[in-house]
């Protein structure tokens, strides 16, 4: 489902990697982000590529309050362009979300033992979101967003039956482009990323805790 990941690389690599013409967010490294964290998003705006700050949980333009955003963190590839709440956003305010990776949670009896997947290459990833400025009825601004998902990889499969959806870097341009309103160009990457590009493990219990947040939690164990 993805509900935590992490980013912990350089931003130089990330402004390589995504093409990012203008930094204009503080991203520091982070092994442990959780919903309602603000997170690094890239959006392109007027031509270029911004690296901007987003509060993930998104918040549509109806939702009253904040608390809307905790049931908002992820939107479904299969419905997104018919969901009233994230459908304008799929046309208008499509963002990449940066991660090096995410974890899951593998359910037997009472436990639940985590599981980190990441690129093979080990370069960040990305995953297709969404974003939205939304306006409190006080006149507060926030800009929120949300990471879209799939059906499971054949390679996760065994430990959740969906993931986020994560594009290739080829397709990062198409994803972002304004001018591009067309659903059957942009469905057709809402689609499970190859198992094969991809490799998954066992890591620490700790990181079942939001609070913990360092190095090891993305280190292999036994």
């Amino acid at each position: 489902m993805c509900g935590r990941f992490d980013i912990h690389s350089a931003i130089e690599i990330i402004s390589r990697i995504f093409q990012v013409d203008v930094v204009a967010a503080d991203i520091r490294p982070s092994y442990n982000i959780a919903p309602s964290q603000n997170i690094g998003i890239i959006v392109n705006d007027g031509g270029q590529n911004l690296l901007i700050s987003g509060r993930w949980g998104f918040l549509p333009f109806w939702a009253k309050e904040k608390q809307t955003a905790y049931s908002m963190i992820i939107a479904r590839a299969e419905t997104v362009d018919s969901n009233r709440s994230y459908k304008d956003a799929l046309t208008h305010h499509r963002c990449l979300i940066p991660a090096d990776g995410f974890y899951e949670w593998l359910k037997q009896d009472k436990l639940k033992i985590p599981y980190y997947t990441r690129l093979k290459t080990k370069n960040p990833m990305g995953f297709a979101g969404l974003y939205n400025t939304w306006k409190s009825p006080e006149g507060e601004e926030i800009q929120t967003c949300t990471i879209i998902t799939t059906d499971a990889n054949s390679l996760m499969a065994s430990i959740h039956n969906r993931m986020p959806v994560i594009l290739h870097e080829g397709d990062f341009k198409l994803w972002l482009d304004p001018s591009e309103h067309g659903k059957d160009v942009l469905r057709p990457l809402l689609k499970p990323f190859p198992s094969e590009e991809l490799e998954t493990y066992r890591v620490t219990p700790k990181v079942n805790s939001v609070k913990y947040n360092h190095p090891d939690n993305i280190e292999p164990i036994p």
